[in-house]
């Protein structure tokens, strides 16, 4: 099992999965189930299995190190092992759901061990069933993943190619990818050690076709991606910075000055200042584009 590196020490100032607006009258305990296991493999993968409250990113630099290939493009990325799946962490082209086998559950009601293979999480965009039908119905105690003993580099996506060659690299290995992602991420992401945050707040919608056509003949430079037959995925930050909000403070909180997706604490804001932000933030962006952007997390 690794031990904890102090270069990644401000990773432990995790994100929230909820955001607080009111007392909350009962008991929250923090997973800190810990170990990483190698505990199968086959002629192309390995099967790695961590504990819950492993540390996100620590446990992906741990896997490069081991020539395990498939999590370097989900580098940086603040959180524990155990909440990866239930929100289908995913970056630079790469979601969890790639690169997962399967995840063991405690279930609330009768004590019983689950296992949930990749069908049973019914994983979307940024979404698993964790959110939805078994939503504060289990308790995630190991993740198990599926990753590459031959690397398949993904560095198409976003500025990873541009990155590459920046740092010299012309022959980029996994941890060559990784270490684009970490400068890229660093470069538009603020530091929670030194700003609080709320990561990304709002999810990338995704609409119709028909909709997306519209809304182009408009704003003609609007970023899109596809996202299935008949739908189209747009930039929530792009939208946010359009609707004004880009490193706009609004008393405590705001929106990031580099990333408008990010929502920033300056010190001292409540979570319905948070909140209330949010809601604007929505309320603007749907004025000026007819796009309702959904939370990413969870409201209490």
């Amino acid at each position: 099992m690794p031990r904890k590196n102090p270069a990644h020490e401000h990773f432990e100032k995790r994100l929230p999965q909820k955001l607080f607006t009111q007392n909350y009258p009962g008991l929250i305990l923090k997973n800190e189930i810990q170990g990483i296991e190698l505990v199968g493999e086959d002629d192309e993968h390995f099967y790695v299995k961590s504990g819950a409250g492993e540390n996100w990113h620590e446990f992906v630099v741990y896997t490069l190190k081991q020539g395990w290939a498939g999590l370097e493009n989900l580098s940086l990325i603040p959180g524990n092992v155990g909440a990866s799946p239930m929100q289908n962490i995913g970056a630079y082209g790469v979601e969890v759901k790639d690169r997962f086998h399967s995840l063991d559950a405690y279930e609330i009601a009768n004590g019983k061990i689950k296992t949930f293979d990749a069908a049973a999480c019914a994983f979307g965009y940024r979404e698993s069933v964790f959110k939805r039908g078994a939503k504060d119905k289990f308790i995630i105690l190991n993740v198990t993943f599926k990753l590459f003993k031959k690397p398949q580099l993904n560095t198409s996506y976003g500025a990873i190619t541009d990155e590459l060659k920046a740092l010299g690299v012309t022959d980029p290995g996994i941890e060559d990818v990784s270490r684009a992602v970490i400068n890229i991420r660093n470069s538009k992401l603020p530091n929670p050690a030194e700003l609080g945050n709320a990561g990304s707040f709002f999810k990338n919608p995704v609409i119709p076709q028909a909709e997306f056509e519209k809304i182009k003949s408009a704003h003609p430079d609007i970023p899109n991606y596809p996202a299935g037959e008949g739908h189209v995925k747009l930039a929530a930050g792009w939208l946010i910075e359009q609707a004004g909000h880009k490193g706009k403070r609004t008393g405590n909180c705001g929106m990031h000055a580099k990333q408008a997706l990010v929502l920033v604490n300056y010190g001292g804001a409540t979570g319905e200042e948070v909140y209330a932000l949010s809601t604007a933030v929505k309320k603007d962006v749907f004025e000026k584009f007819g796009v309702e952007l959904e939370r990413e997390v969870n409201i209490v």
